[in-house]
């Protein structure tokens, strides 16, 4: 039963203490990753400089965290892994906070919380957009902040936790398709689709059983593979599809209009949607934890 009493309590300790507010690893982590990318991503040879880059950074510590799992504490050394590589908590309070903000009327509020959760520009968002944009980071980071981590939790403890945070980490840092990071962050992008491959499916499965599923599954179908994203799309598409919605269209990153495939299948999001979104995503780490403790329970009967 080790695999479901490690996941509860990361579980639980995200749930009681949220993120932390000082020295938190990955602040220590992204600080490390920055100084090094200023350092390794000029001249030639590019692409075998970020993958030098990403093995400097990720190898020492997945190993570490492998021999500290070899202790007969080593369940606890994986929830509190788990714990660290986890951000529901964190992930409720900035929706729960945009959508206070709409309810009050507050649209400047709105706008600068949204910001804590998108990279596309906000200071001219209308409510629609606001709720969209903040809908869609939501059921997207339902899979890189909770059940991505979960599942490598499941499958290799703390060492698969470590190795998904941290490989998510420098995709969010270098896994920019611009002149800077191009061919600089090529291999922690190509690394951090391949651990999201599995989780990333599995998230819009349950988005779709715990919505409105035939449209979350024609929506899963039709729209995921027109997205940028290989992981992204399926999820967006599986959650905006299971709430009834007409997600994606039009954003501005860095001043320019980008036109962006649609998402799912309804009426336009509305404030009122985010609790929705988030209610979708805990029902579903609710299904998680709970199809994990039966498989646990029954691979230790068998």
């Amino acid at each position: 039963m080790s695999i479901s009493l490690s996941i509860l309590l990361g579980v639980l300790l995200d749930r009681l203490f949220g993120e932390v507010p000082r020295w938190h690893p990955l602040v220590g982590f992204g600080n490390a990753a920055a100084w090094l990318e200023k350092r390794l991503n000029s001249g030639r040879a590019r692409i075998l400089r970020g993958a030098l880059g990403w093995a400097l950074l990720v190898a020492p510590l997945t190993l570490v965290a492998a021999w500290l799992n070899k202790t007969p504490y080593g369940w606890i050394m994986d929830g509190i892994a788990l714990y660290f590589a986890l951000g529901a908590r964190a992930l409720t309070e900035h929706g729960s906070d945009v959508a206070q903000a709409l309810q009050h009327g507050d649209l400047e509020e709105a706008r600068r919380r949204t910001g804590y959760l998108v990279s596309r520009e906000t200071a001219q968002m209308n409510e629609e957009q606001i709720a969209r944009a903040t809908t869609e980071s939501l059921l997207e980071n339902g899979n890189d902040a909770i059940f991505g981590a979960i599942f490598w939790c499941a499958i290799a403890g703390a060492p698969g936790v470590i190795l998904f945070r941290l490989a998510n980490t420098l995709d969010a840092m270098w896994g920019y398709r611009n002149a800077r990071f191009e061919r600089f962050g090529k291999v922690a992008a190509r690394i951090d689709d391949g651990l999201n491959l599995i989780p990333a499916r599995l998230t819009a499965l349950t988005y779709s059983l715990l919505g409105q599923t035939r449209r979350a599954l024609a929506s899963w179908r039709a729209q995921a593979g027109s997205w940028s994203s290989p992981n992204a799309g399926p999820v967006m598409a599986a959650g905006a599809g299971s709430l009834g919605l007409q997600l994606g269209g039009s954003a501005i990153y860095e001043g320019i209009i980008e036109e962006r495939p649609a998402l799912g299948v309804g009426r336009p999001a509305e404030g009122r949607d985010i609790p929705r979104a988030l209610d979708l995503i805990a029902r579903s780490l609710w299904l998680w934890m709970l199809v994990i403790g039966l498989g646990d329970a029954l691979a230790h009967f068998l």
